[in-house]
Parts: structure tokens; sequence; C-alpha cells
């Protein structure tokens, strides 16, 4: 006689439905069962992290690297407070990912784990859906689903213990999400808007476009550089769509904290700055200073005049960037207007190539080496179509600014929250997403040290990626941060410990890089090996990444 469901195995069918194939879960009481479940359906994958912070962080890498809703679980009360920080990152992020998270009984008087998710959840910026009764079951977790994926955010979707283990009493009759979404539309711009950004660059010697990740996301990449072509304009990016005009010789990488000093020079000189698909906020734009003699246009779905304590734009077109894009060319073509300029003459175009991101040499101690060249050392050796995460930490502004030659989808930056210790999570889910080993992590080592127990999820769920950690020997932002105010450095610097050790005693393949030139043949090992690796990098810590000596050291 088969056995009568329980609310748990239907709710798995129904998250199957919604496409789920990645399941990143912890197991409590309040959650055990329906993982369980999951872990029987056929084409689910489930990686069992070992704190839960990973696990939705898992998810939210998962999600950046396909597309998809990720999904992540956790228990209830301590389990699902652990995740606030990973919630607030996927929402600043605008990541889609929804969260099983297990409840405490309805029916119990008192229960030691019990807390109010809610207001937690919504606090960080997550939708939070409750199931409160059977009958609701599927219709909360097709809204759960929906609201990720259209709203592009995270959903806490929280069901009681004692419910999930209810019989289920009626068939199984589930229809996804996507049934609902609507279609996908690319909304056009205003044409009275557009010929008044065409009045604009008709007067313009020196625009420049700024495309972020809606742009990105809009895949606009082709429309955009035809803008330029046809505008005069150079090109750049936010840090969230770094890659985007790879190869194009008129590319000046990212726009603001992170432009390189040629790049900031020729954002200084411009007349006019158009953002598609960007925020245009505080990083992107230097707070406004980055190009202080230029008029500015915002093309975004959602365009906002006052953000973060900034003027974004003389000009706001809401509009999809791809769309806008194309509009705008157009529209010049028809105005028979052409570019006024000679901002993309060959001359520019050599002295792009030959930029550098940061030249100032400073003197490295024995047994370790210069950061930066390491990175670019380590950028030469990993292949280009490889994905690249990047966490958070004083090495994130040598790793954003001297990477080199890639997609802008072969990028994860995870520092939408400001927050270390996401990088290896994060890797782990586009590890999982990818499953070809073809991921590269760039890590520091306090990050790396905040979860450093989920090599030991890598190890046995068999994932193949490697990590470069940039082991300063301490936290290098804090570091840096004090000796700019001449105070000592102490507090925050700990020693570079034995990490390559610490990766072997996980099994994972660990070894210790403290000079230069040993990364190819390195590199060969690992492929060789296909396993995950890592390289514990020890890097000197006098060295000064050149967003930290602009601003915290004064230097222009």
């Amino acid at each position: 006689m088969a056995k009568t469901p329980q609310v748990s195995d239907v709710l798995a069918q129904a998250f199957a439905a919604e496409g789920c194939d990645t399941l990143f879960t912890l197991m409590g009481d309040a959650n055990m069962y329906w993982s369980e479940a999951m872990s029987r359906l056929p084409g689910v994958q489930v990686v069992h992290a070992r704190h839960e912070h990973c696990a939705v962080a898992m998810a939210d890498g998962y999600a950046r690297a396909t597309g998809k809703v990720g999904v992540a679980s956790t228990t209830c009360g301590p389990g699902f407070t652990q995740i606030m920080t990973a919630l607030s990152i996927a929402s600043r992020a605008a990541v889609p990912v929804v969260v099983f998270a297990g409840d405490a009984p309805l029916s119990a008087a008192y229960y030691i784990q019990q807390i109010d998710m809610a207001p937690l959840a919504l606090a960080t910026g997550a939708a939070y859906i409750p199931v409160r009764t059977v009958d609701r079951a599927l219709d909360c977790v097709r809204e759960a689903f929906h609201t990720a994926a259209l709203e592009r955010r995270p959903v806490v979707l929280s069901i009681p213990m004692d419910l999930q283990k209810q019989p289920w009493p009626h068939f199984m009759d589930y229809a996804p999400s996507a049934e609902w979404l609507p279609t996908p539309q690319r909304p056009a711009a205003d044409p009275a808007l557009v010929d008044r950004l065409c009045d604009m660059i008709a007067e313009a010697e020196r625009p420049i476009i700024i495309a972020g990740r809606g742009a990105k996301l809009s895949r606009a990449r082709d429309a955009i550089e035809a803008l330029a072509e046809a505008s005069g304009a150079l090109l750049a990016t936010s840090l969230q769509a770094k890659g985007l005009f790879t190869g194009n010789p008129f590319a000046l990488d990212i726009a603001g904290a992170y432009s390189s000093d040629f790049g900031r020079e020729r954002f200084a000189e411009s007349d006019l700055v158009i953002g598609i698909g960007v925020g245009l906020g505080t990083y992107t734009t230097e707070s406004g200073y980055l190009y202080p003699g230029a008029r500015t246009v915002q093309i975004d779905t959602a365009p906002r005049g006052l953000w973060q304590g900034l003027r974004t734009a003389d000009l706001h077109i809401r509009a999809d960037a791809l769309a806008a894009a194309e509009a705008v060319a157009n529209r010049l073509a028809q105005r028979g207007i052409g570019a006024r300029t000679a901002f993309r003459g060959a001359e520019l175009a050599a002295q792009i190539a030959a930029d550098h991101p940061d030249r100032k040499e400073f003197p490295i101690a024995a047994g370790v080496v210069d950061p930066r060249k390491a990175t670019m050392e380590l950028d030469a050796i990993v292949p280009k179509d490889w994905d690249v995460v990047i966490g958070g930490g004083h090495y994130f502004g040598i790793a954003t600014t001297h990477l080199k030659g890639r997609a802008a989808e072969k990028y994860h930056v995870v520092s939408d929250f400001g927050a270390i210790g996401n990088g290896l999570p994060a890797a782990i889910g586009v590890a999982a997403a990818r499953g070809d080993g073809k991921v590269l992590l760039i890590e520091g080592d306090g990050s790396l040290l905040m979860h450093i127990q989920e090599l030991e999820t890598i190890r046995r769920q068999g994932l193949r990626l490697l990590m470069a950690v940039i082991n300063d020997g301490g936290y290098g932002a804090e570091i840096h941060k004090f000796r700019a105010h001449g105070m000592s450095a102490e507090t925050v610097t700990h020693g570079r410990g034995d990490l390559a050790g610490v990766a072997n005693g996980f099994g994972v393949r660990g070894t210790t890089v403290n000079a230069l030139g040993r990364m190819a043949g390195l590199f060969a090992e690992h492929q060789a090996a296909n396993s995950a690796g890592l390289w514990d990098v020890h890097t000197d810590d006098t060295v000064v990444s050149r967003p930290y000596r602009r601003v915290h050291y004064g230097e222009a």
C-alpha cells in the first residue's frame, strides 16, 4: 500500500516543478524532512552546507551564475537568524533567491527556537511569505518563486514544522509560477526625451557612456557599442558590469572608485556622461566628483533623481537599456547627427591599450609577493572562459582593477553589502551551477577564515574550483586605515598561519605561494588533479591598493 505523502513531500515536488535542480541546505528540526524529500527527487542536487549563512550565500552565487532562482533552506530560530547578512547581500544585489525556512510548530505552547521571522526578513529587504494552512501551501510556493523572479530579490518562505508533517489531503496539481510571470518586455524610451538626448550628444565633444548591471541583464552590449561609435563616446562600466566591453578599444573598464588614473582623467575632461542601466551611485560617480564638468543622463527602467544622497542626472529616461540605446542611435542617424569629436581616435585607443591600473612601486620583503603582480600572474594563467568570484576586503580593489579580458558574465563580485566572508560560499554556488571545475575564487585570508569550514563541504560534495587566497596576515582594510591615520595596525595583524595546511586537513589540496613565477606550474598540477585546490598566496602588507591610497592616504 502506497504511503500517504506528507506536506513536506508535496512541497518538495512543487520546488522541483519550479525548476529547482540544486538545493543548498543545513538541516535542523524544522527543515530536515523537506530537505530529505528534495534529495529523493530525480535531477535534484543537494549541497549540505556547514553554516546557514553559507547555504544562502551559495544559493546567491548559483543564481548569479545561472540567472535562475537560487534555493536555500534553514531551520528555525538560531538557524534562521544566521542568514541576515546573506539576505541583505542578495537583496541589495537584486538576486532572486527563495529560502525554505522551517518555522516553529504552530501547535506548541512553547518552543525554545521560536522567533518572529517576519521583521527580521523584511529588515533585510527580502519578502516574507508565511504558510499557515495546508490548503494554501502550494499557492505560497508559487508566490515565493513569482516574487523572487519578478522583483529580483530574496524571498523567505516560512513553513511550520508540524504543518509539514501533516498528510497531504489533495491531488498534486501544481502549476509553476512561470505561467503567471508577465511577458518579458523592453520599455521603449519617450521619443521626445530621445530627441533631447540627441541634442545633448550633438553639442558634446567628449561624451562617455557608463553601462551597469541593467545593461548586462538586457544584453545591450552591441547596441551600446553602436551608440558609442555613433556619438563618439568612450565606454565604461559600473563595478557590477565589469567586462561588458571587453575587447573594445575605447573601453575604460570600471568607472568611479576603481577607475585607473588615466580613466579618471578622461572623465574629468568629459562634457556629457550617459548612464545606461546603472544607478549612478556613490562609488560609480565618486560621490559626483568623477565628472564635474559633464551634463548627465540616466537611462534605466527605474530611474531615480536622488539616490545615495546624490543628484543622479540632469535628464532621466525610463527605458530598457537595449531598447533605448537602439532608439537613440537610430534617431541620431535619422537626424544626421554624427560624432563631433576625435575622442575616439587611434592615439587614444593606443593610450587605453597601454593603460595600467597601478604603476607605483613598493619594496617587497623576502618570502612574500606584491599582491598586484600575483593577481596579474593569476590572471595570465587562468583561462578567460573561467568564472571568477571576488569577495570583499582590501585585496578587492586590486583584483577588480587588475583582472582583464573576461566577459561580464564571468565576473561575480560579491560586495553589495560591504561584508567580507561571502566569497567562498558564493564560489561554491557558482561551482555547483557550472559543474565543470572552471571557477576561480579570489579571497582574502580574514574573509576565508570566517567560513573556512566550507572547505569540508567542497571536499565532501566533490566540487572542483581553484581558490587563491590573498594572505596579508591580517585584516588588510583595517591595517591600511590604521596606518593612514598614523596608528599601529598590530591589533588587526594576526600572522599568516598555514592556510595551505588547513586546506589539506580538510581534504582540499593546499599549496603555499611565496614567490612569483610558480603559478603556471601549479595550475597544470591543479588541472591534472581534477579536484579543488587552495593557493595560500603570501603577500606583502605594505602594498596599498590604488583606491585605498586615494581615499585614505589622500594620494591624488
